[in-house]
This record gives C-alpha cells, sequence and structure tokens, in this order.
C-alpha cells in the first residue's frame, strides 16, 4: 500500500521546505525505497503558467508538459527522475475541478463545501501505488495561514483514511536566535505546532531550521511541549550549498525517523554517488576555469532561471571547472553598451516570452558570432540567435518573428503547427552534426515550452550563408542549428536544462561548458 510523508512549514515561509523534501526523497532512494513527491500550493492559479517569473521563479516544465512549480525541478533533480503535471496540485485546480463537478450534477443535489467536498477533492489529487511506493506531500505556505487550512484538515483525515502506520506527518519550523540575549528561542516553534495540533495533526518529525546548532536544552523543550520524541527533532542548519542538505539531514537521522513511523524497514543508504558529486564539488584541484554570462530579461531574479544555473553548476562539477555565472539584463543592451561582454568566456541566451529584451538578444547573438565566443541559444534564445544570423549573414535585412509583427514580410520565427509546444517532443538530429555527436544519437526527446517555430522556408537562405541545421521537429521545422568553424555557436528550440539531475548534467549544456573552459595558468 501507498505510505505518505506529509510535510508541512511553520513560523515563517521561504525555510526551504522543498529542498527538505526532496532531500529526503534522495534518502529513502538511497535505501532502495520508490519515491515520488508531489507539490501542494495553496494559491488559486491552476498552474504556473500565468505567474511572474518575478513573483514565482521560473515555469518548470515536466515532460507531460505541465507548467509547474520550480520546486518540481529540485524534486526531478534530486532523486533523478521524471515526474508528471500531478506532481503540482494548486487550490486553483482543487477548486476549478469541484465547480466543475458541481456544474456537471456530480454531486446530486449536494450544497457543495469546503468540507467534504473540497478536502476529498484534495486527497483525490494524492497520487496512489499498489506497490510501496513513498509519496512525499509538500503543502505549501505557512501553518496558520488561512489558505492552507483545507489542506490541512484534507491531510488530517488522511492517517485515518489510510491507515495509522502508512501517514508520517514531518513539520518543518524556523528556530531563532536572539543575539542580543544570546537565547535559541523554541516559543515560535511550540505555537506553529500547536496550531497544527488545533487542526488535529501532531507532528511526528519537526526538522529545525536554524543559523546555528541546536542547544540541548532547546531540543528538550521542543520533545516536551510539541509532543514528539527527542530522536525525531532533526536540526537542519543553514547551509550554502544544497547538495550538502541531504547528507546533514542523514547524519541527523531523518530518514530513519520517518521510517520508523512509517513501520517500515531502515535499510542502509548507498549514498556513494551523492558523495562523489559533492567531493568533486569541493575539490579545489580544478584543472579548467570559466567565465560565463545568461543574458536574459529576468536575471535579477535568480530563481527565473534557476533549472539552467543548476545545470551549468552541476556540468561544471562533472567537469573540474571553477566558474563564474553573471546574470546581465537583455532589455538593457544596446550597441554601445555590449563590450561589458568582454572578457566573459561563453554566453547563454536563455528562453523566455514576450518582446522586451528580443532585440538585446539579438545584438548579444551577433556579437557572440563575430568575436566567436562560445554562445548556447535556447528556445527565445535561439529564435534571436537565427534572427540575427538572418539578418547579419543571409542577406535578410527584415528577418524578424511573427510573434512581434505579425505581418512581418521576413517571418524567420512563425506559428507552428501546434499552438503551444509543451513538455517532450522528438528533434530529428542530422548526422554529422556538432549536436548529433553530443547526444550520441539521431532522436533526441527534450521539453519543450514555446508556440513559435524556425519557420524552413528560410531554410535555403541561411544554409547558403553557413548555418547548418541539426535538428528538426517531426513536422519539419527548424529545432536546432550550429555554425560550423566556430567554437560553439548552437541554438535549440527545446530546453535542456530541464533534463539535469545530479551528477548527471544535459550534455549539451556539459559540451558548452566544457568548450568555453579554459585551462587554469599554474
Amino acid at each position: 500500500m501507498t505510505k505518505y510523508v506529509v510535510m508541512t512549514g511553520g513560523v515563517v515561509s521561504g525555510l526551504g521546505k522543498g529542498i527538505t523534501a526532496a532531500s529526503l526523497g534522495t534518502l529513502l532512494k538511497s535505501r532502495g525505497y520508490k519515491v515520488t513527491l508531489q507539490k501542494f500550493d495553496p494559491y488559486f492559479n491552476v498552474d504556473s503558467s500565468h505567474l511572474s517569473p518575478y513573483q514565482h521563479g521560473e515555469v518548470f516544465v515536466t515532460v507531460d508538459g505541465a507548467e509547474t512549480d520550480l520546486v518540481i525541478g529540485h524534486y526531478e533533480r534530486f532523486i533523478n527522475g521524471n515526474l508528471t503535471g500531478r506532481s503540482d496540485v494548486t487550490s486553483g485546480r482543487v477548486y476549478a475541478t469541484v465547480i466543475d463537478n458541481e456544474r456537471e450534477g456530480k454531486y446530486d443535489g449536494s450544497t457543495v463545501q469546503v468540507v467534504p467536498h473540497i478536502t476529498d477533492e484534495i486527497r483525490n489529487q494524492l497520487l496512489k501505488f499498489d506497490d510501496d511506493t513513498i509519496v512525499i506531500v509538500d503543502v505549501g505556505g505557512t501553518v496558520g495561514d488561512i489558505e492552507c487550512t483545507p489542506f490541512l484538515e484534507a491531510f488530517k483525515q488522511l492517517r485515518v483514511l489510510a491507515g495509522a502506520d502508512n501517514v508520517a506527518y514531518v513539520h518543518v519550523s524556523y528556530v531563532p536566535f536572539i543575539e542580543m540575549s544570546g537565547e535559541q528561542k523554541t516559543k515560535p516553534t511550540q505555537h506553529s505546532v500547536k496550531e497544527l495540533q488545533n487542526v488535529g495533526i501532531q507532528p511526528d518529525v519537526i526538522v529545525c531550521r536554524s543559523d546555528y546548532p541546536l542547544e540541548a536544552g532547546s531540543k528538550k523543550k521542543m520533545a516536551a511541549f510539541c509532543n514528539v520524541h527527542a530522536d525525531c527533532i532533526i536540526e537542519n542548519l543553514t547551509c550554502d550549498r544544497i547538495l550538502e542538505i541531504p547528507l546533514m539531514l542523514e547524519k541527523e537521522g531523518f530518514a530513519s525517523a520517518v521510517l520508523r513511523k512509517l513501520k517500515l524497514e531502515d535499510r542502509p543508504a548507498d549514498l556513494t554517488e551523492w558523495k562523489s558529486v559533492l567531493a568533486l564539488a569541493y575539490d579545489t584541484r580544478k584543472t579548467r576555469t570559466a567565465k560565463l554570462a545568461i543574458v536574459g530579461k529576468y536575471v535579477e531574479m535568480h530563481d527565473a532561471y534557476v533549472s539552467l544555473y543548476e545545470s551549468v553548476k552541476y556540468a561544471a562539477i562533472d567537469l573540474k571547472v571553477r566558474f563564474e555565472l553573471d546574470g546581465i539584463c537583455s532589455d538593457k543592451i544596446t550597441a554601445e553598451t555590449l563590450s561589458q561582454l568582454d572578457g566573459y568566456d561563453g554566453i547563454i541566451l536563455p528562453a523566455g516570452f514576450g518582446e522586451r529584451g528580443f532585440e538585446g538578444k539579438v545584438l548579444v547573438a551577433g556579437y557572440a558570432r563575430e568575436k566567436n565566443i562560445p554562445c548556447l541559444m535556447i528556445g527565445m534564445g535561439a529564435q534571436a540567435g537565427l534572427v540575427e544570423f538572418a539578418r547579419g549573414c543571409a542577406g535578410l535585412k527584415d528577418a524578424n518573428s511573427h510573434e512581434f509583427d505579425p505581418s512581418a514580410d521576413c517571418p524567420v520565427i512563425c506559428r507552428g503547427l501546434v499552438p503551444f509546444k509543451k513538455g517532450a517532443h522528438a528533434t530529428i538530429l542530422t548526422p554529422g552534426t556538432r549536436l548529433a555527436a553530443v547526444y550520441g544519437t539521431d532522436r533526441i526527446d527534450m521539453r519543450h515550452r514555446h508556440r513559435y517555430e524556425m519557420n524552413p522556408e528560410y531554410e535555403k537562405d541561411l544554409t547558403a550563408a553557413g548555418l547548418v541545421v541539426s535538428g528538426r521537429t517531426e513536422e519539419g521545422y527548424i529545432d536546432a542549428f550550429e555554425l560550423p568553424g566556430s567554437k560553439f555557436y548552437v541554438g535549440v528550440a527545446f530546453q535542456p536544462e530541464f533534463e539535469s539531475k545530479v551528477g548527471h548534467p544535459d550534455k549539451l549544456i556539459r559540451a558548452f561548458v566544457e568548450t568555453a573552459s579554459k585551462p587554469i595558468k599554474k
């Protein structure tokens, strides 16, 4: 039967509950258990498709085309597996489903209410398995927030419905240190647990986020006042490197405590690969170095490109490259300010939507091409690169995108057959190209998220000017291109960063970092 770990957050938001959940997934999987994760968010957006990157960071795309919260990306990277749209559930989706059911008469004339209809639907969204899979349920928001109440009520009932030994409750809370008095304070956690108890949930494990190690007295107080065994109070110290967190939590006995509550065997953990990746990350004997730039319009917000940052980091770790990765705002790029890119060993033009910053990306693509700087162009970044090449090399001075000029005379970027291409789609690679060599195959299935395609009607003009089409969609659109003779000049419609996992960087991003890096001078 399916086992569930329900994880809630207390005191303040932004504690890293998602990373804690992902870390637990890593630790359970290292013991041979089947693991999956689900995020339940209290906001009323149906999904993340219309959320501003400035508010919620990137939109992570799953293989089945769902546009999800960025934490789903952390889950996938940590458990080295692919999730689906069912792993991201919002209040918007739950309420929309209930309202649709009511309109279709599925409730037999009942008065539709939060309890039982909303709470039942929340539980209906839970992933269910017949085997020994453990589902880690990350409940968004902070205990005490009014919008969290239906979720807490639904998951309170879960223990009764699924069985006491099939559900464990984990509460992630903040333990502050008051520097003026030199005291560690457990009272916020006590109050947060009391809020949970008022709902009817007694936490089995408390994960304490803190900047300082937990004092023995603090553990003793929390054990007494929160009704939790002392060995189930887990220290989770602030850490600069998120890859350390699973190992820190393993040392604290986090997974073991959870397995005891679920009445499951605590098997030996095999964290060999994870430790190997971390050892490489800490290894000071780097052989190469690279100074890289991401040129996009959301660079002020790190989380807007978090999968890309993580993917580059994993590639650099694997290659023993010491790297810098700077964000440069594309909508502030002009011909006069291109000199700020001098000194960079490689440039990434990321995916995006909207006209703002597009011409800046076009300028940067031209700068990289002319200076022969390794350049990886992704999604809209690739569209900008194609527009630049059409204008600068193929004599198509009016080249543009239908997205910004529906009446463009030379639409090298056009509307595709699919109104909005999302999720995993096939790219047929051209034999003998760099892209085919990188992936070592003639076909790849990569995640897309775009409405416009690179127009095959201009392929003759582009290839005559020296561009090579290295990948096509099954419908015949250009899905990837490259420039022979350059160090690295590759544009792809898909987003390879979504495929990277800890210890398994995407091959294209790895190839880019390898090309852009240079030996460290002794």
